[in-house]
């Protein structure tokens, strides 16, 4: 392959595209959290994510697991959940089993801001989506992106 391969060209041109279309997504998305619920994406998807935990088998999510769910290093999630902890969403405790291993849960406060936040989130994801589908080079993707989600 060369930078000038047609397949080459139409492989970046497919990312662009998809790059376009997350950014768009994402930056309306946090337009309306912030302005009506004062979270980020991230603290939004963090708390989604720390939500979903159960006490059964596999239940509580290690740092790691919590990091690449919400597409963040290690180190940065640890600085969101210290935020969201001194806001009062989350609290850390330690692993009944493993002194060494930290858990994370949403607090009540967490909870209550989440369901508030989630018609939010849904409303805007599906503006931004409807938005981008007008868009002869994302409507493909925005195609994918529904057929996904109704068979997920």
């Amino acid at each position: 392959m060369t930078a000038t391969d047609p397949t080459l060209t139409a492989l970046a041109q497919g990312w662009c595209a998809l790059s376009l279309l997350h950014g768009r997504i994402e930056a309306h998305i946090e337009r309306a959290l912030q302005t009506k619920h004062d979270l980020s994406v991230r603290e939004y998807s963090l708390l989604d994510v720390l939500s979903r935990q159960h006490d059964g088998e596999g239940g509580h999510l290690q740092m790691k697991q919590v990091a690449d769910a919400v597409v963040l290093s290690q180190s940065a999630t640890t600085r969101l959940v210290t935020r969201l902890e001194d806001r009062g969403l989350l609290a850390r405790y330690l692993c009944p089993t493993d002194r060494r291993g930290i858990y994370t849960n949403v607090s009540e406060a967490g909870l209550e801001l989440l369901e508030e936040a989630r018609p939010t989130n849904d409303t805007a994801l599906r503006e931004a989506l409807d938005e981008a589908a007008k868009s002869p080079e994302l409507a493909p993707l925005v195609r994918v992106v529904e057929s996904a989600s109704v068979s997920a």
